[in-house]
């Protein structure tokens, strides 16, 4: 483990067939296996045929969370993922103390974003839970694409380089007490943006549905040129990976 910014650490993983991942899309995603609170050891299910099945304790079951592959290293065949550090949480926890030795699997890469190369435009917002995958996205823009990217954080210490071939200027919002998302809601409604611009947003669920909301009933804004992903609720303890607000 080595740390990235103060609640930003990198976590490299190793083991077979991680090849995939070399050709894994920006902001993709994966699943992580940790051992449960208090095991050393990590047990998987065995997949058959017919699904899975877990031939062990319920209570030594893996927790699993949802995270981003921010980049795979060729010659020593690892994977990199990156942990925001937010006190109490298995993945959080396990990732503060992680070690060399230490096991988890992982399973992926998936997602279902597609990169518009020819996009010349972007507007992209997200919050700290989303850096990696903001990462991921900012790498793989070309050099003729411009984009505003807004990036709420607690305070300075969240704020990271972000290296891009495009255009970008990048803007760092400090939140305010528990309004979550509440400066990118600001912001999208009074940024000036090219009506064609893609659209890539990835904070807390209930503030990216507010942000889509304007988006589309206020700017307005056609829903085909915008990606939206809930990476977390304020209050539940493992968001799902697949909320992308357009229920």
């Amino acid at each position: 483990m080595s740390r990235i910014a103060p609640r930003l650490v990198s976590v490299w993983v190793g083991g077979e067939d991680l090849g995939a991942y070399a050709d894994a899309a920006p902001t993709s995603h994966l699943k992580v296996f940790l051992p449960p609170k208090g095991q050393g050891e990590l047990l998987l299910p065995t997949y058959t045929d017919e699904g899975q099945v877990w031939e062990h304790d319920d209570a030594l079951r893996p927790v699993v969370r949802t995270y981003t592959p921010r980049r795979y290293d060729a010659a020593s065949g690892t994977v990199e993922i990156q942990f925001v550090l937010h006190g109490a949480g298995p993945a959080s926890e396990w990732a503060e103390r992680a070690s060399v030795g230490d096991q988890l699997a992982i399973g992926g890469p998936g997602g279902r974003f597609e990169l518009d190369q020819a996009a010349v435009s972007w507007w992209i917002a997200a919050d700290e839970s989303a850096i990696p995958a903001l990462g991921t996205l900012l790498e793989a823009l070309p050099a003729g694409a411009n984009a505003r990217v807004h990036v709420e954080v607690a305070d300075a210490d969240d704020e990271i380089v972000l290296p891009t071939k495009a255009k970008a200027a990048i803007s760092w919002h400090y939140r305010r007490p528990n309004a979550y998302g509440a400066a990118l809601l600001d912001v999208a409604g009074t940024d000036g943006i090219d009506p064609n611009a893609r659209v890539w947003v990835a904070c807390e669920a209930a503030a990216m549905r507010a942000i889509r909301r304007r988006f589309i009933a206020e700017r307005p804004f056609q829903p085909s040129l915008m990606v939206t992903r809930g990476y977390w609720r304020v209050g539940e303890e493992n968001h799902p990976d697949h909320d992308y607000g357009d229920d």
